[in-house]
């Protein structure tokens, strides 16, 4: 007998279009990325975790990632989360406050450039670790010929402006612009929220590696 497919549903805590979160300090972290130097997005890129052919031609500096796309509750910092924690922390804090988690955690945190003319391609975050956590995005630098399409509809995210994203649905990102687009890209979850139900039996299962 064959086994029936588990269904992983995604956690109902998280929006289903997008959800703003209000405005958070950008100076000091837009400061340091405009200084990073391109060997720096270069080398940083080449090591990424996430490798995924809908992100064409956009660059990645990953700090925080999770050890399996199965399970989003075990995650590990990168080398370069020790220089820029300093940097970072006041801003995930900010993005988040609204959340009112007394334990919440961050598995995934990146920057992410794309650059005039990029495109990420439609697509949905398929990974089980991916179902679970709030997406959040901090633009730090834009224009306004970036379209972020989300929940079905066309999105302009200006900096500063933290918002949760829909990544179970289909979602893509034009760059039409003559300037660079860099988002602050983490993942948020509640520590004491319970597991859903599919996680043991998806864990003990070995599916979704």
């Amino acid at each position: 007998m064959n086994a029936i497919p588990l269904q992983l549903s995604g956690n109902p805590r998280k929006t289903t279009t997008i959800r703003p979160l209000g405005a958070v300090d950008i100076s000091t972290l837009r400061a340091a990325v405009l200084v990073i130097p391109e060997d720096i997005w270069d080398a940083e890129n080449a090591s990424k975790p996430n490798r995924f052919e809908a992100l064409g031609d956009t660059r990645h500096i990953v700090f925080r990632f999770i050890d399996s796309p199965r399970d989003w509750r075990h995650s590990h910092d990168r080398p370069a989360w020790s220089g820029w924690r300093g940097v970072l922390e006041p801003v995930l804090a900010q993005a988040v406050r609204d959340y009112g988690y007394a334990r919440g955690v961050f598995p995934r945190v990146m920057l992410a450039r794309m650059p005039p003319g990029g495109v990420i391609h439609p697509h949905i975050d398929a990974n089980p670790a991916a179902k679970w956590p709030h997406k959040i995005h901090v633009p730090v630098t834009t224009n306004l010929d970036v379209a972020s399409f989300f929940g079905g509809a066309q999105h302009y995210f200006a900096p500063g402006e933290a918002v949760e994203v829909n990544n179970l649905g289909p979602h893509g990102v034009r760059n039409a612009g003559d300037t660079d687009r860099i988002h602050l890209i983490f993942e948020y979850y509640d520590a004491d929220q319970p597991d859903p139900d599919w996680l043991e039996p998806l864990l003990l299962s070995g599916m979704g590696r």
